[in-house]
C-alpha cells in the first residue's frame, strides 16, 4: 500500500522533474517552470556580500545505501546508528517501504524490517522511549530498534504529506499542516506515545506545506513559511500549554522547501528555499525568540532548494546540496560573523537527500536525486568531517 495516490507518484516521474517540478500537485501548477539561468541570476542578485573561498572540512566515502532512494527520511537512533526509511526508488516513481540501518563503526548499511506502507514525503520522529514514529497519509507506524520491526499505531485524523512533526518536551508529537488534497492544511494534531492515539489540537492561522517547524528553548514551536497557493512569509508559534497558535513576525521574504536550524544561542537560522515566483533563494535570516523579530543575515554563495542544514559541534551550520548553479557545493554559516564560506565540494551533487549528525561529529549524507541528471536516484553516501 502506498500512502500517496498512484497519480501523484506518476506525476513525479523524472521527465516531469525539470526545473521546479519536484513538488506537490497544485504547487507545480501554480508555479512557472524554472530555468537554471534565471535561478542563477536571481541568486546572484540576492548576495549582500562576497563569499570567501573554501573553508576547512573534508568529505570521504562510506558504504552506499542498499537501495537507491530520494524523498526519504533519516534519524539518529539512541544506539548511534542511523535509520533510513522509504522514499522514491531508482525508477524515480515507485514509493518504497524498505528501511535500512547505517553503522558508523563499520561504515556499512544493513537491511532492517520494512514498513507496512510505502511512503515518501513522510516524517520520522525519534520518541523519548527510543522508538521511531513514521507518519504520512492517514497511517502511522512505530519502529522498535530492539527488534528491528514495525507495528501499526493510531491513524491520523487528516491525511497529509509534506507536513512537519515535532517532539514536544512532554513527549507528545505535534504534526502540523501539509498537503491533503488541496493547498496547505491549517490543521494540527498531537500523537501520544503512551496511548498510541492522535487528537486534534489548535489549528494554525495559515495553511501551509513544505514549511519548517522548530522547537524553541522555551518549549514553544516556531512554524515558518511554506506554500499555500504561493510562497508564504508568515510565521506563528504553538504553545503546548494552551494548544493555541499565535502569529509572530513574518519572514523578510516568502519561502518554502527551506531549512530552519536552532542555533546554540537560541536563535533560528532559516536559509534558502523557493519563493512564490519559483526563484531559487540564496538569502538567509535569523529569528530572535526574545523579540519575536526576523532580521536578515549573510546570504549564501548561491541559491539552494530541497537542501539540508546541519548544526555542527563547533556551532557552524553546514548546508549541502540543492544548488543547481554550482553542483556539488556545500557552505558553512558562522553565527559570530553572520557570513557563509564555501567548504569542500560534496562531489556528486544532489538534492532531496538526507544529512544526519553522528555521535562522532561527522555528518552522514545519503541518497537523493542527482544534479543535473534529474531522475537519477542515488545510493551514494558520504561523510563530512568539519574543522575543530
Amino acid at each position: 500500500m502506498k500512502t500517496a495516490c498512484t497519480s501523484r507518484i506518476a506525476f513525479l516521474k523524472p521527465p516531469v522533474l525539470i526545473g521546479f517540478a519536484l513538488y506537490a500537485i497544485g504547487v507545480v501548477l501554480a508555479l512557472a517552470p524554472m530555468s537554471s539561468a534565471v535561478a542563477g541570476g536571481n541568486a546572484a542578485a540576492e548576495l549582500s556580500q562576497s563569499v570567501p573561498a573554501h573553508a576547512p572540512g573534508k568529505w570521504r566515502a562510506t558504504g552506499d545505501l542498499i537501495t537507491a532512494r530520494a524523498y526519504h527520511t533519516a534519524t539518529l537512533l539512541l544506539n548511534g546508528q542511523v535509520l533510513v526509511t522509504g522514499g522514491i526508488g531508482v525508477d524515480g516513481s515507485t514509493a518504497l517501504a524498505s528501511a535500512e540501518l547505517y553503522d558508523p563503526a563499520t561504515g556499512l548499511w544493513t537491511a532492517t524490517g520494512s514498513m507496512a506502507n510505502a511512503r515518501y514525503y513522510h516524517t520520522m520522529t525519534l520518541l523519548s522511549n527510543g522508538q521511531v514514529l513514521v507518519a504520512s497519509g492517514l497511517s502511522a507506524e512505530l519502529y522498535d530498534p530492539a527488534t528491528g520491526s514495525w507495528t501499526a499505531t493510531g491513524s491520523l485524523s487528516t491525511s497529509r504529506i509534506l507536513h512537519t512533526a515535532t517532539l514536544l518536551p512532554n513527549g507528545k508529537v505535534l504534526v502540523a499542516g501539509g498537503f491533503g488534497g488541496a493547498f496547505g492544511l491549517t490543521s494540527a494534531e498531537l500523537y501520544d506515545p503512551a496511548t498510541g492515539v492522535w487528537t486534534a489540537t489548535g489549528s494554525m492561522n495559515a495553511g501551509r506545506e513544505s514549511h519548517t517547524a522548530t522547537l524553541l528553548p522555551n518549549g514553544q514551536v516556531l512554524v515558518a513559511g511554506g506554500y499555500d497557493s504561493h510562497g508564504d512569509a508568515t510565521a506563528e508559534l504553538y504553545d503546548p500549554a494552551t494548544e493555541l497558535w499565535t502569529e509572530t513576525d513574518s519572514l523578510t521574504i516568502g519561502r518554502a522547501t527551506h531549512t530552519a536550524t536552532l542555533l546554540p544561542n537560541g536563535q533560528v537560522l532559516v536559509a534558502g528555499g523557493l519563493n512564490g515566483t519559483s526563484n531559487n533563494l540564496a538569502s538567509a535570516e535569523l529569528y530572535h525568540p526574545a523579540t519575536g523579530v526576523w532580521r536578515v543575515t549573510g546570504s549564501m554563495a548561491a541559491g539552494h532548494r530541497f537542501h539540508t542544514a546541519t548544526l555542527l559541534r563547533n556551532g557552524q551550520v553546514l548546508v549541502t546540496g540543492g544548488n543547481f548553479d554550482d553542483p556539488g557545493s556545500a557552505e558553512l554559516y558562522d553565527l559570530a560573523t553572520g557570513s557563509w564560506t564555501r567548504t569542500k565540494h560534496l562531489g556528486p551533487s544532489r538534492f532531496l537527500h538526507t544529512a544526519t549528525l553522528l555521535r562522532s561529529g561527522n555528518v552522514l549524507v545519503s541518497g537523493g536525486e542527482a544534479i543535473p541528471r534529474l531522475g537519477d536516484i542515488l545510493s551514494l553516501a558520504q561523510l563530512y568531517k568539519s574543522a575543530p
